[in-house]
């Protein structure tokens, strides 16, 4: 075979092959145009199925419920160490005076309460604080509540 003859063959099958894919082309033209009732029937149908199943798992998802609920805790009996209070020395005045430290009252605030000057709320909390051998008010509610002075 010679060189012209294989151009030949090669543009009749390239001819062929285009009017094969016009022919095809003109075809599904014709089929979507003859059935596009159909087709867009189809497309609005898996449109709406789509929606469906999407409103219908939204609606019916069970929704989230949280529930608030007091627990009563059974309050425990707290005896005051009377022996310690006795051993430290503590008097009534300065254990209500640490009482009212452990609910996280001011000096001010204790002495507002109590009817007394913020100065002399200073002066019990001092000796209190010798006593229990603290530095500090959390240190000295922290120390009453181990040595059983407080609840």
């Amino acid at each position: 075979m010679n060189r012209q003859t294989i151009i030949h063959t090669l543009i009749y099958g390239l001819c062929g092959g285009i009017l094969i894919v016009v022919l095809r082309v003109i075809e599904f033209r014709f089929l979507v145009v003859e059935h596009s009732i159909e087709i867009y029937g189809g497309l609005i149908a898996a449109l709406f199925a789509g929606l469906g199943i999407w409103l219908g798992l939204k609606l019916t998802k069970k929704k989230e419920v949280i529930v608030v609920k007091e627990v009563p805790i059974p309050a425990t009996q707290f005896t005051l160490n009377e022996q310690r209070l006795k051993d430290l020395g503590i008097t009534r005045r300065e254990l209500e005076i640490l009482e009212l430290i452990a609910q996280g009252l001011s000096n001010r605030e204790i002495a507002d309460k109590l009817f007394v000057s913020e100065n002399t709320v200073k002066t019990h909390s001092s000796r209190l604080f010798d006593k229990l051998s603290a530095r500090r008010r959390t240190q000295a509610v922290q120390i009453g509540k181990e040595m059983g002075l407080i609840p």
